[in-house]
C-alpha cells in the first residue's frame, strides 16, 4: 500500500493525494463507508454503486472472522 500526496494547502494543512492498494487506486479525500458484520448498513448495495460512488469500503476484519 501506498500514499502520495498530490496537493496541499498552506493555510489548512488540507491534503489530497492517491491511495495505491493491490486492488486499485484511490483519490483522496473520499468518503470511505464502513461495513460492519460484512455489509453497510443503512445504504443498499445499487446506492454504493450509483450514489455514493464508492469507490473502497472499510470492513473490520473482526467481524468478518468466523469464530473458532
Amino acid at each position: 500500500m501506498d500514499f502520495r500526496i498530490t496537493a496541499r494547502d498552506t493555510a489548512t494543512k488540507a491534503r489530497a493525494g492517491l491511495l495505491t492498494t493491490a486492488h486499485g487506486t484511490i483519490q483522496t479525500p473520499i468518503f470511505m463507508p464502513v461495513g460492519t458484520v460484512g455489509t453497510v448498513k443503512a445504504v443498499h448495495q445499487y446506492e454504493l454503486l450509483d450514489h455514493v460512488l464508492a469507490e473502497i469500503i472499510l470492513g473490520n476484519t473482526y467481524h468478518l472472522c468466523a469464530p473458532a
